[in-house]
């Protein structure tokens, strides 16, 4: 009878290693897999203002400061894809910080903003947003710190988190032919949006175009070029800053 129990003892225990490693080994692979940032994209900006690293995370540095933008990446994504856009908005004076995330999930760093604004004193008004799952953190995060900032800058993406009464402003841009974004999702979530709300919808655009990392599962294809999306997309952030 002990020798029964000793062997289905064993068994269970060979049972359960078994899944945890293979749970072990799948999270190592999709934690490992990402999308990578297009260099030869990279390559076609030139930086338009000083750049550094604070943290891990890249400053991107205009003359004359404007303005301040904390941003989140997409989930899965390489921050680096976010250079194009970063540079193109500091180009215009403001202040960038692209946020680095453990995996290139801002889900396991919501607080990846804190701590950055103090570093650069000269700047009196910050914006934070993101790209997709980095939006809906960064809401997360303005939620509970929205003292510290005007409003919030996202980009295919919506927020869970309830901004309203706070006296945020919001600006949110998607393209017309974005299939990753869930749209069902997004109206219902229009409600956690503050009273001074914008929404911009570029035709032709996509998902993926707000980055260089190529194609994304899933998306529409765009019928405007990635180079056309950022552009679009940094010239509303600035009017959206001015006006604001």
């Amino acid at each position: 009878m002990r020798a029964k129990k000793s062997k289905r003892a064993k068994i269970w225990l060979a049972a359960t290693l078994a899944v945890i490693i293979a749970l072990l080994a799948a999270s190592f692979i999709y934690l490992g897999s990402y999308y990578r940032a297009d260099e030869a994209t990279l390559s076609t900006y030139a930086p338009a203002s000083e750049e550094t690293m604070l943290d891990g995370n890249l400053v991107f540095i205009p003359e004359n400061v404007n303005y301040g933008l904390i941003f989140y990446p997409g989930g899965k994504v390489d921050e680096r894809a976010y250079i194009p856009l970063m540079r193109e908005i500091s180009s215009h004076g403001v202040l960038c910080v692209l946020v680095k995330m453990p995996f290139h999930l801002a889900v396991f760093d919501v607080n990846a903003a804190d701590g950055i604004r103090e570093n650069f004193p000269e700047v009196s008004n910050w914006y934070i947003g993101g790209h997709s799952l980095g939006g809906s953190m960064a809401a997360s995060y303005l939620q509970k710190n929205h003292e510290s900032f005007e409003g919030i800058f996202l980009l295919g993406s919506y927020s869970t988190a309830s901004l309203g009464g706070k006296g945020l402003s919001a600006l949110s841009v998607y393209g017309s032919l974005d299939g990753v974004l869930n749209k069902e999702k997004y109206e219902k979530n229009l409600s956690n949006m503050p009273e001074n709300f914008r929404e911009l919808v570029i035709e032709g655009g996509n998902h993926a175009y707000f980055g260089a990392y190529g194609e994304q599962k899933g998306d529409g294809a765009a019928t405007l070029t990635r180079e056309e999306q950022i552009r679009i997309t940094a010239e509303a952030f600035i009017r959206f800053a001015e006006e604001n």
